[in-house]
């Protein structure tokens, strides 16, 4: 942060505090909407202050580390944020959930960089060139050559090997797979389909060239293919060979003896709760700057604790509602970038077919009426609960396609904003009526219409963020009530939303978070025959846009910017979802550490290192 910055957020503090307690004797902090600004709590505004409140946006923040002193080996103590434990499918082929992901990124890692644009480079383990494939069938194909740098090795001294990177689409492709990562940056190769089908025993479309180079050929170049749609992760032959693809998701080699290619090896696991990572002096970028990196999961409850006595000396991410009260922590830095994310609330349309693999719509579903989403989406006011549980930290969303990528984010686009007359004549119109006059309305056919909420715990604003949303929804008329009667943590609620392909039929609507991939093409979220797509939504017109968003026509940028603006207006239009606030990446990182950044066309952990022993620890705050 800011030298400036930071003593205008000292005096503000100071400040606030002085205004709250002239005010105490009003506490609105259950209701968002008491510290309404009227203004757009986009990033990048400068910090309001409004019945002292405190706004922040991301230029009030660096994004890399400031220390500059000479990494000393040691040990990073690196904190999981969650109220559970982590799943532990510790395989980037099979990982269904970001803390997984966080676990992952420290022993293994794509075999391709990419730029600030999120476009593949020549910089990472693999470079590529590409050529036109042109047959009768697929006129406009293209094939991608790979080929692995030399100096490429397991954590076991076995070489990358282009067979483990063919070995990955295969298990991927396989019809035993269990995993989600399926969809069409797969199917799109020549002989995949027929290979999915089980029709078939290779992949006609890959050709292991020698055993540092591999081919793949696609049915038809697009744009997507060098922005995320290569699948850039291998997998070690050697180790999983002879496990059925069924089960590798539960085994060993993925459970409790991971092994990848990163700067870090793993060498102990406590289920769930730990792991202890050693350096892999053999790491092809070159030596880690670390000796030992032990990530441990933190409670949401005691993450400021542990930072502040040197517990951990960063974590993946801050929780933005306890930021205010602790940004003077004297130990740390805060770090900030535009997060590849946004949350948003869904509406459960149908259920999986698992046989089919593709989602399956019910038009008889609670929530099958566009005019009751509408209404829903248009009660919520989440410009003020970004401000009043945020502090602009996390700002009101409007597309389905964040800020995270500015150039296909339509920013003209409004959304569905806040207007709860308007929700109350929408459902007028609908026929929602209250029949009976207990205050809540009957759905068309006039009979009770109660509506289950599926909310996630996890932060201290988790439950007063629900029973807002629920609040809001009874203003215009609606009984909703919370799933179960209480919020659900991160692993069951994704179970019960569907994650495994079992919908719970009791989930109505639900509170979701969306960690957004680097290419813009939002298909594995809300493809038909992608598991992510938790509402189980299909159209006509979803799948069309979504396919010329990947066409050859899409080549040129602004032909594809112009498709996902249709399709952001699409999804505006139908309500599948809707989302409620886009967010900024916040890390506190000890001022011990050094070379570490948020800017995500740096890979650089080989480098994040530590200038001493001991962690630094926070001063005692004056009373």
């Amino acid at each position: 942060m800011r030298k400036t910055n930071l003593m205008k957020l000292l005096f503000a503090l100071m400040l606030s505090v002085l205004l709250v307690l002239a005010a105490c004797s009003k506490d609105s902090s259950s209701d968002p909407k008491g510290n309404d600004t009227k203004t757009e709590g986009n990033a990048g505004k400068d910090k309001e202050k409004d019945k002292g409140e405190i706004l922040f946006s991301q230029d009030d923040f660096e994004m890399t580390t400031s220390n500059s002193g000479e990494p000393i080996g040691g040990t990073l103590n690196f904190g999981l944020v969650s109220d559970s434990v982590f799943e532990g499918t510790l395989n980037w082929n099979f990982y269904d959930g970001d803390p997984d992901s966080q676990v992952i990124k420290w022993f293994d890692e794509s075999l391709l960089d990419m730029d600030a644009n999120f476009t593949y480079t020549q910089d990472g383990a693999a470079t590529f060139k590409t050529e036109p494939y042109e047959t009768e069938e697929y006129p406009n194909g293209v094939t991608i050559e790979f080929t692995i740098r030399d100096n490429v090795n397991w954590h076991d001294g076995e070489p990358v090997k282009a067979e483990d990177w063919a070995y990955s689409f295969e298990v991927i492709g396989h019809p035993e797979y269990t995993g989600v990562r399926y969809g069409p940056d797969f199917s799109d190769i020549v002989g995949m389909d027929e290979y999915h089908a089980g029709k078939a025993e290779t992949i006609s479309g890959i050709e292991i060239v020698d055993e540092k180079t591999l081919k793949v050929t696609y049915k038809q170049s697009n744009p997507s293919l060098l922005t995320g749609g290569i699948w850039p992760y291998a997998m070690p032959k050697h180790i999983f060979k002879d496990i059925p693809v069924a089960k590798m998701a539960e085994s060993d080699a993925v459970r409790k003896n991971p092994i990848g290619m990163g700067p870090y090896k793993v060498e102990s696991i406590v289920a769930g709760e730990s792991v202890v990572y050693s350096k892999n002096a053999d790491y092809w970028r070159g030596e880690p700057a670390l000796d030992k990196v032990v990530l441990k999961v933190v409670n949401p409850k005691t993450v400021v604790q542990e930072l502040e006595t040197g517990g951990v000396d960063m974590i993946n991410a801050f929780p933005g509602d306890q930021f205010v009260d602790n940004a003077d922590m004297s130990n740390v830095e805060f770090l900030a970038n535009i997060d590849l994310y946004y949350a948003y609330i869904g509406f459960k349309l149908g259920t999986w077919d698992a046989e089919k693999k593709r989602v399956k719509m019910d038009p008889n579903a609670k929530m099958a009426d566009v005019n009751l989403r509408k209404a829903m989406a248009h009660a919520v006011d989440t410009d003020s609960i970004g401000k009043k549980f945020y502090n602009g930290l996390r700002w009101k969303a409007t597309t389905l396609i964040p800020p995270s990528h500015p150039e296909y984010h339509d920013a003209d686009n409004p959304g569905l904003v806040y207007d709860p007359e308007l929700a109350k004549k929408i459902l007028d119109d609908a026929g929602y009526k209250d029949v009976d006059g207990d205050g809540f309305r009957e759905d068309p056919n006039g009979e009770q219409l109660v509506i289950n909420y599926a909310g996630q715990s996890g932060s201290d604003v988790a439950e007063p963020m629900a029973k807002y949303f629920i609040q809001a929804w009874e203003n215009v008329g609606l009984k909703v009530q919370l799933l179960d009667g209480r919020l659900h943590e991160f692993n069951t609620f994704y179970d019960r939303v569907g994650q495994s392909g079992e919908d719970d039929p009791a989930v109505d609507v639900y509170g979701g978070g969306w960690g957004v991939g680097s290419d813009v093409n939002p298909y594995g979220l809300y493809g038909p025959d992608q598991m992510f797509n938790f509402p189980r939504y299909e159209s006509e017109k979803n799948s069309e846009l979504l396919a010329k968003g990947v066409s050859m026509e899409a080549f040129d940028v602004e032909y594809r910017k112009q498709v996902y603006k249709e399709w952001q207006q699409l999804m505006t239009e139908e309500v599948p979802v809707f989302p409620t606030l886009y967010a900024l990446e916040l890390v506190p990182v000890n001022k011990r550490v050094v070379n570490y950044t948020l800017d995500r066309n740096v890979n650089s952990l080989y480098e994040v290192g530590v200038t001493q022993e001991e962690p630094f620890k926070a001063e005692k705050k004056k009373k």
